[in-house]
């Protein structure tokens, strides 16, 4: 085998470069994913051409494209219909949207910001969140995809949160966040780039044009969500604090309005958390309910 330009290699070899395994050569080739190896006498001769294909099929699939779906891009570039705009398309989508860059930090440094103990349990849900990666070899390392994030987090338990309300807090975030990412992927699909997804797969021209289009849109979501969040949190700040303060000049009421129940509901509550929990289950429920409203609120502005 050489290295040079128009190598060739036994299967074997090829499995060694590609970091794929032989079995899975030979898979690819059966789906017609793989051109058919050159026959010389009775060996198999395979060129840079495969190696490349290899990797660009673990890099689509590196991606979440199946091997249908992968299998058409291909078909479509042997074709000659050119696959250059496709994959520009594809890195585009799958790039960074946001310009934060990933840090990395010591288990010790984090013991430090996090109460000076270390906290296994903490560490676990962190990774399993996604705040936290590990780094294979390295146990008292991890990656931090997002510092501001693991900062916010950290400003949080110093302001006296507990780190599984923390924890429980961004899960809950997160499902709201991601339904508004779909509403404004499903909005921008149907106004914009429907029309560059007509053809499967687009042409190269439709696919470079639509990346065009995504790095243009793509800061557009967080500046929207940015902007309906900081004007959420100043009209809900204002509120609670009229209401754990008292607006000027407004008058007082000497206790908790008092909100009847029916009778049905308060058994099931006590049913489902004790009669000592009713009062705390029904003020939680009631702040979530009013949290997803202004998240599904967000999301319907962010959609027209």
């Amino acid at each position: 085998m050489s290295d040079q330009a128009g190598a060739e290699y036994r299967i074997e070899d090829l499995a060694h470069h590609s970091g794929a395994t032989v079995r899975t050569i030979r898979a690819y080739q059966d789906r017609g994913l793989l051109p058919k190896p050159e026959r010389r006498g009775r060996s198999n001769v395979y060129r840079d051409t495969h190696l490349a294909r290899l990797r660009q099929i673990a890099d689509l699939l590196d991606r979440g494209y199946t091997l249908a779906s992968i299998k058409e891009l291909l078909e479509a570039w042997d074709a000659g219909r050119g696959l250059g705009g496709v994959l520009g398309l594809v890195a585009e989508v799958h790039g960074p949207w946001t310009d934060e860059e990933a840090a990395r930090i010591t288990r010790a440094e984090l013991n430090e910001r996090f109460g000076g103990r270390p906290d296994d349990e903490a560490v676990g849900e962190a990774c399993e969140l996604g705040v936290l990666e590990r780094i294979p070899g390295r146990p008292d390392e991890f990656l931090v995809p997002s510092p501001q994030e693991l900062a916010v987090a950290a400003e949080l338990y110093a302001a006296g949160v507990p780190l599984a309300a923390i924890t429980g807090h961004l899960r809950e975030l997160r499902g709201q966040v991601e339904h508004i990412a779909s509403r404004f992927l499903e909005f921008t699909t149907e106004h914009v780039f429907a029309r560059y997804l007509e053809q499967v797969p687009p042409t190269d021209a439709d696919a470079a044009e639509a990346a065009t289009l995504v790095r243009r849109l793509r800061p557009l979501a967080q500046q929207t969500v940015d902007a309906e969040l900081a004007r959420a949190m100043r009209l809900f700040a204002t509120r609670h604090l009229q209401r754990h303060l008292g607006a000027a000049g407004a008058p007082q009421p000497s206790g908790p309005a008092a909100v009847a129940l029916p009778a049905e509901t308060v058994r099931a509550v006590q049913e489902l958390v004790g009669p000592e929990h009713v009062g705390e289950f029904v003020r939680a429920a009631t702040e979530r309910e009013l949290q997803a409203r202004t998240m599904n609120e967000l999301a319907r502005r962010g959609g027209r």
